[in-house]
């Protein structure tokens, strides 16, 4: 690789980054009523855009035998109604739990009457790496700004094309609903040389979850 797009790589990550950092402290207090608001919408619109959804997971079936995926690895990646449906329903799950961010899970008082509590808060910007799975992309989208973190996902090249359209369908909504700019952005490019760059950006990613194989 030349030094000119290595240097534009990491320009592009870096530029995620500082997006998703920025998005991070909004999200901190944002209402629990928006963040519900948007998982139901987008809930709502992934069921309407069914159609919209299987086609763009048919470029990816198309070209899954390329990638050297197995029979079990391509069922796994493929998405039909039935399963675009669960994809829907984990978030309006997601909807009805209680927000976690300010929650008191412990606390004391000390002789002079100060308390001191202990409550959740977001862990920031998380950057989540994860296989060829296109729920995985709306469920770690969900979970995250369920939690108040901005996400940045890293989903395997074997499903580009899925993930693109849920996230592209959850941004859209995410805008009628006030969520933050930039509160999930899945990284646009499937050279794994870009992972490294996320991997030292300790200043705007606060934690990394890799989900799946190696």
């Amino acid at each position: 690789m030349s030094a000119t797009i290595e240097n534009s790589l990491a320009d592009s990550c870096r530029a995620i980054g500082q997006r998703a950092k920025a998005a991070s402290s909004d999200l901190a207090v944002l209402d629990t009523a928006v963040k519900n608001r948007w998982l139901l919408e987008s809930a709502d619109r992934i069921v309407a855009a069914t159609d919209e959804i299987i086609a763009a997971n048919s470029l990816d079936l198309a070209a899954a035998p390329g990638y050297g995926l197995d029979a079990a690895a391509i069922d796994r990646l493929g998405l039909d109604a039935p399963r675009i449906a669960v994809i829907a329903q984990g978030l309006c799950e997601l909807a009805a739990f209680p927000d976690p961010i300010g929650e008191v899970i412990d606390g004391f008082t000390r002789p002079g009457g100060l308390q001191i509590l202990k409550r959740r808060v977001p862990l920031g910007v998380v950057f989540f790496i994860y296989e060829s799975r296109p729920n995985v992309t709306a469920d770690a989208a969900a979970i995250c700004v369920k939690s108040g973190n901005a996400v940045i996902l890293r989903g395997g090249k074997e499903a580009m094309h899925s993930s693109r359209k849920l996230i592209d369908l959850m941004t859209e909504t995410g805008k009628a609903c006030g969520l933050p700019d930039a509160a999930v952005q899945l990284v646009p490019t499937t050279d794994r040389e870009a992972v490294g760059h996320f991997l030292k950006m300790h200043d705007k990613i606060d934690v990394t979850i890799p989900r799946g194989g190696e």
